[in-house]
């Protein structure tokens, strides 16, 4: 089964076994839905512990969450630093036009005249719109804006992406 980042879990919150989360995800309201699973990932690599949501709250720049079972600090302490994540069967469908991180980083980017430029190895948030940092096999760094005006098509399915090469974009 695939997970995928949800979070990081950066420390807790009082004594009753709130967690602090900073959010990796654009849908933080359905992941940390009361009764939603996710997985616990420790730094250490053992085993996920799987846990159910049993509260969710914003406070400043984090994601509060408490988990069924979990009810003190000291059952909390030990997933500091540890990943949030979700499993596969429990994302849901997008709409068009519309992806899962996982789905665009990998995926190679050409232009609508079927030049190569590379492979998207990070997405960045700006608030407007994301950009996809982008890879080439030698050189430096392209970030492309993920616009209508750029980004002509995706295709997950065979991880390509073409794009409108607009002037100064590559530069």
């Amino acid at each position: 089964m695939e997970w995928y980042n949800v979070g990081k879990i950066v420390n807790t919150h009082g004594i009753w076994g709130e967690i602090r989360v900073i959010s990796t995800t654009d849908f933080a309201d359905e992941r940390y839905e009361v009764g939603s699973e996710l997985a616990i990932f420790k730094a250490d690599g053992s085993k996920p512990i799987l846990v159910k949501v049993a509260s969710h709250r914003k406070h400043k720049n984090f994601d509060l969450l408490t988990f069924e079972g979990y009810s003190l600090l000291k059952d909390v302490e030990v997933f500091r630093d540890a990943t949030l994540k979700v499993s596969e069967k429990n994302l849901s469908d997008l709409e068009d036009n519309e992806f899962y991180y996982h789905e665009i980083i990998g995926c190679t980017v050409v232009s609508t005249e079927g030049e190569e430029i590379g492979k998207v190895t990070e997405i960045i948030q700006t608030g407007a719109n994301d950009v996809w940092a982008v890879q080439p096999a030698k050189g430096k760094t392209h970030y492309i804006p993920y616009i209508e005006d750029v980004v002509k098509n995706v295709d997950v399915n065979n991880k390509k992406i073409i794009i409108e090469v607009l002037d100064g974009l590559l530069s």
